[in-house]
């Protein structure tokens, strides 16, 4: 079963077509819809990784805060 998102950008692509060929040949891919299948599964887990780096960053800086409004010390 193919996802219509990636068969959707490959009829969309006009005249990138052969550039992004070329390009899914000289990284290793059997075809254009292989190659956009994982150029956006790298950019799912980019987001993923961003966001979970947010929320680490976030984790991070609420403790440091709750000892500075403590007002005992």
């Amino acid at each position: 079963m193919q996802n219509q998102e990636i068969v959707k950008i490959i009829d969309n692509l006009r005249g990138r077509r052969s550039y992004e060929e070329k390009r899914a040949s000289k990284l290793g891919f059997a075809s254009l819809y292989d190659y956009f299948e994982d150029k956006i599964s790298k950019k799912q887990k980019a987001i993923e990784d961003e966001q979970k780096e947010i929320e680490a960053a976030k984790t991070e800086d609420q403790p440091k805060a709750a000892k500075k409004n403590c007002g005992c010390c």
